[in-house]
């Protein structure tokens, strides 16, 4: 890819040299409000008139300081309210969009989340970084591409973090749900939700390849937004001392970055031309890098996905 983009290009930058793929478009993103990665995406992308951007939050007034900026630029909104700790919600938002005869969507952006939250359960009973972050994403998406809402030659990109290679090993596989609490770690927890949206890029890649709907997972790096509500002054010690010994001695920047420098690798993942063949990547400053080997496993994609299925109760082929 080309050397301008890396860790300190903005969104503003990404969307101007991407305009021409964005006019036009239909895109989704999960996770707006002020404040927020998927909010500042909206309003970046929306620089470029898409044809229409679907907004989603867990209320309508989440959405609504969003959705005027963004029909103050000239461009068209839908809203989905929807709550990601709810599989019943997810269906019911997802059978909303499906409703819309006149939309078919270019891009999915997943930017919900949350993290290092204390211990609870989703309203179905999962441990709630993994209900939310992973599982809700993968029906919601998975409904969406079932109704043939998605275009072929579209996009779906999965926000993850670098914290899937350095917090926990990955999936813990028998015991996902931290023996419901007795054995919980919020940051391993965090990490191994972080390492199933890797997962899903990979597994969406492959199982979508016949309709040429591509798949990227990405890090926004390391940003000060509300997604770190639930942490204290200490456990932001603590986590970037897991970073910084993680990462010596190589030369990924360790710095904090603007929210508009956050968003500058989603919209590269969603748009860039220059990564179609890297179908399934993961992208780190706006670059496709390696991902942990337990992230980028198609046999661990496929479990991860067989497993998913059995939790939301609904089998995917595509």
């Amino acid at each position: 890819m080309a050397d301008k983009f890396d860790w300190s290009t903005t969104g503003e930058e990404a969307v101007q040299e991407f305009a021409s793929l964005i006019t036009g478009k239909t895109i989704l993103i999960t996770g707006v409000a002020s404040g927020s990665l998927g909010g500042a995406a909206a309003l970046a992308l929306a620089k470029a008139q898409p044809k229409l951007i679907i907004l989603h939050a867990r209320s309508e007034d989440k959405i609504a300081p969003i959705a005027k900026e963004v029909q103050g630029e000239g461009v068209p909104t839908k809203n989905v309210v929807m709550d990601l700790a709810s599989l019943a919600s997810v269906r019911k938002a997802a059978e909303t969009v499906i409703s819309w005869s006149d939309v078919k969507i270019d891009v999915i952006i997943n930017c919900a989340g949350v993290m290092a939250t204390p211990y609870g359960k989703t309203e179905d009973g999962f441990e709630q970084q993994f209900g939310i972050n992973h599982l809700s994403h993968f029906l919601f998406t998975n409904l969406l591409l079932k109704a043939g809402k998605v275009a072929n030659g579209g996009r779906i990109v999965n926000v993850s973090s670098g914290a899937h290679m350095i917090l926990g090993k990955g999936i813990r596989w028998d015991d996902i749900n931290f023996s419901d609490g007795a054995k919980y770690d919020k940051y391993e927890s965090y990490g191994q939700s972080k390492t199933a949206n890797v997962l899903y890029s990979v597994a969406l890649a492959d199982k979508l390849k016949s309709n040429t709907i591509l798949s990227f997972s990405l890090t926004p790096g390391i940003i000060n937004t509300n997604l770190g509500r639930h942490q204290s002054e200490d456990d932001i010690a603590t986590l970037m001392k897991h970073v910084q010994n993680a990462f010596k001695g190589t030369p990924t920047n360790l710095e904090y970055r603007t929210l508009s420098q956050g968003i500058s690798t989603q919209i590269v993942a969603a748009f860039s031309p220059l990564i179609a063949d890297e179908n399934g990547g993961y992208l780190v400053d706006c670059q496709i890098r390696p991902a942990a080997p337990y992230a980028s496993s198609l046999e661990n994609a496929n479990r991860l996905w067989t497993l998913s299925e059995d939790m939301v109760g609904e089998n995917f082929s595509f």
